[in-house]
């Protein structure tokens, strides 16, 4: 008998929910099989069969909170081992049969019946191979999870063609989003047109990530209905009212002419995408010029360890992404020592991580810094919320057409407002203001830290 316990889920996660079992009690499990998964506040954890048997025990119900080695449910490896027998019994009796029934004379077949029709196959049943049918080589097993298989049938993607890396080749549900984003899907519905595209903001969804579930319509007359929180859901709204209750919170505006980075953008962006294979939206501007400005003021990247400052001298940049699941902060290590172009690429590749549920603890933890992007949602102005314990936050917002005074003359410009969210314990509101001037200086003249 082989247990199933609750993996080490990551730095400082002691507990998780149980949100889907993919397997019944009952069910035959190969190594690398998901059994269940799990949701802690910050990811999905898929726990997979370490070896071959029958689920005989499960132990948590979906909904459950379950800590780390916690037992989960059992797996009875002789059940696997006595099925094979059985077979092989029930294959022997067979042969027996038709050897004695080979020794009485058979009459000749009927001509059989006209075959009746055939519905056509459904869009997530397998069609036959073409070579099976015609009695040809039969077509290789395919081996995928429960949820690898529910979604091939929503994205209408060939399991066939997806390319498993699970434990044994086993086709996971990433393996099936992997395969449906290079095409192998439905085409994506279109976009309405935004001021900003959702690869260039840090609250979008990544793009291709499935959009968040509608709620079921309630019933006739049901003026009311109460949902469950779930584990992401309340660690966010722990760690946002920390937030709150924890720090001196006081929040600065200003606006920004981005007239010069859309037209440097417009210049460079289809040759970048040509040769480097990454779209140049206006956030590795935005991550760059907050690098540059943290170090002329260094407090805005600084932490408060109990009755001391502890100023980093490097910055992990957090990128706050929103998807159905709940807020994730993933950050680019060490931004501030890279180039305009490797910030780029680093943010596309945290976005296809976000998007594919491939995160780790590693990308989520240790930010010194955080960039939110509510403007791709079309936010004009707010006020953004600390990531405890960090003490500065900018908040980016929706770029729109205004009329504003250029040396004397009215012109229409490309106008964006910007707020820094900042922990007055330790931040000076002067020190506050200067460091949203100097973002707002280095974005409205890129050439300087192009060059820098």
């Amino acid at each position: 008998m082989t247990s199933i316990k609750v993996p080490p889920l990551g730095e400082s996660i002691v507990e998780a929910t149980v949100s889907r079992w993919m397997k019944k009690e009952g069910d035959q499990v190969s190594p690398g099989d998901t059994l269940v998964e799990l949701e802690t506040d910050k990811i999905t954890v898929e726990v997979p069969a370490m070896s071959r048997g029958v689920l005989t025990k499960r132990l948590h119900s979906e909904g459950d909170v379950v800590k780390v080695d916690d037992l989960l449910g059992e797996i009875d490896e002789s059940a696997a081992a006595a099925a094979p027998k059985r077979e092989a019994a029930t294959a022997a009796a067979g042969s027996s049969t038709q050897r004695a029934a080979g020794s009485t004379p058979t009459p000749a077949p009927a001509a059989p019946p006209p075959a009746p029709p055939q519905a056509a196959p459904s869009p997530s049943s397998p069609t036959p191979a073409a070579g099976a049918a015609k009695g040809g080589p039969p077509k290789p097993e395919v081996r995928a999870s429960p949820a690898a298989e529910r979604l091939a049938g929503e994205q209408k993607v060939d399991l066939a063609s997806v390319r498993g890396t699970g434990r044994g080749g086993v086709i996971s549900k990433t393996d099936v989003l992997d395969q449906a984003a290079d095409g192998a899907g439905p085409p994506a519905p279109a976009r309405p047109p935004a001021a900003q595209a959702p690869a260039a903001g840090a609250t979008a969804a990544p793009a291709g990530a499935p959009p968040a579930p509608t709620p079921a319509p309630p019933a006739a007359g049901v003026r009311e209905t109460r949902e469950k929180m779930s584990t992401r859901r309340k660690r966010i709204a722990e760690h946002l009212l920390e937030s709150q209750h924890a720090t001196a919170h006081l929040t600065t505006f200003n606006e920004i002419d981005m007239a010069a980075v859309e037209a440097l953008r417009a210049r460079v962006k289809e040759r970048i995408e040509k040769e480097h294979g990454v779209k140049l939206s206006i956030m590795p501007f935005f991550v760059k010029a907050a690098c540059m400005a943290l170090k002329s003021y260094p407090v805005v990247n600084s932490q408060i360890d109990g009755d001391s400052i502890v100023y980093k001298h490097y910055v992990n940049m957090g990128i706050a992404v929103a998807s159905d699941a709940g807020l994730v902060v993933p950050n680019i290590k060490d931004a501030d020592r890279k180039a305009l172009l490797e910030i780029a690429q680093d943010i596309a590749a945290i976005a296809k991580k976000a998007r594919d549920g491939k995160l780790t603890m590693e990308d989520l933890t240790g930010g010194t810094f955080t960039i939110t992007n509510g403007g791709v949602f079309g936010s004009l102005v707010s006020t953004p919320i600390l990531n405890y314990p960090q003490v500065g936050i900018l908040g980016l917002h929706k770029i729109q057409e205004r009329p504003v005074a250029i040396a004397g003359n009215v012109e229409i410009r490309p106008m964006m407002y910007v707020a820094l969210s900042y922990d007055h314990r330790v931040i000076d509101g002067q020190q506050a203001v200067l460091y949203l001037v100097r973002v707002k200086e280095l974005m409205e003249d890129p050439a300087t830290m192009l060059v820098d």
